[in-house]
């Protein structure tokens, strides 16, 4: 798991600030209903390009596989939530996951090379951010986001693949561009606190 890490850590632009982790801390309601609504997104998305890219027989493999494991994710963060009293309701977006849409081209092969270079940028930073978090946390949630690293490593690392695959040619420019957006998503300060959020002031 560590190579996986130190792979997500050399891909990342920055990783998250200690001011973001404090946030976190002190709002872990908070931040377990946000993961839970990160959760079903991821699983929204993987069914999506399944819907749109029905030709691709080893992305349709990949994201059912991804579905699966992000709902059951789901499941897991919502009975945590239970045990603790923690009632799931909704929430504002984050700006993160927009904020990089953006980005995306309107016409494909480049809106699905760049809906999947965003998607393997935002399991990596979900990556990192559990792996940042887990030592801070009680014994319980800290078993339960170690346990995630793994699945989103490779949630990354298919995301990648699949999107080298369907450009045909280097994605390095595409990549660099969306990282250059993440990073100042992560490192900017934010008006309230999310999973992907910036740091917010306390």
């Amino acid at each position: 798991m560590q190579a996986a890490l130190d792979n997500i850590h050399s891909f990342l632009p920055c990783r998250t600030p200690r001011q973001w982790i404090e946030n976190a801390l002190a709002n872990q309601d908070l931040l377990l209903i946000d993961h839970a609504h990160c959760e079903k997104k991821a699983a929204s998305t993987a069914l999506s390009l399944m819907y749109r890219y029905v030709d691709y027989s080893d992305l349709l493999n990949k994201m059912s596989r991804l579905a699966r494991e992000e709902l059951r994710h789901f499941e897991q963060v919502l009975a945590i939530m239970k045990k603790r009293g923690v009632e799931y309701g909704h929430l504002t977006p984050a700006r993160y996951a927009a904020e990089l849409r953006k980005e995306v081209r309107t016409e494909d092969p480049g809106r699905l090379v760049d809906v999947l270079i965003v998607g393997a940028i935002i399991e990596a930073r979900s990556c990192e951010r559990f792996a940042a978090l887990a030592p801070h946390l009680d014994a319980d949630l800290e078993k339960f986001y170690t346990s995630l690293l793994k699945s989103e490593a490779r949630h990354y690392q298919d995301y990648l693949k699949l999107a080298e695959r369907a450009a045909g040619e280097s994605i390095d420019d595409r990549i660099a561009a969306f990282l250059a957006i993440e990073q100042g998503l992560i490192e900017k300060p934010d008006v309230e606190f999310r999973f992907h959020s910036g740091p917010v002031a306390n």
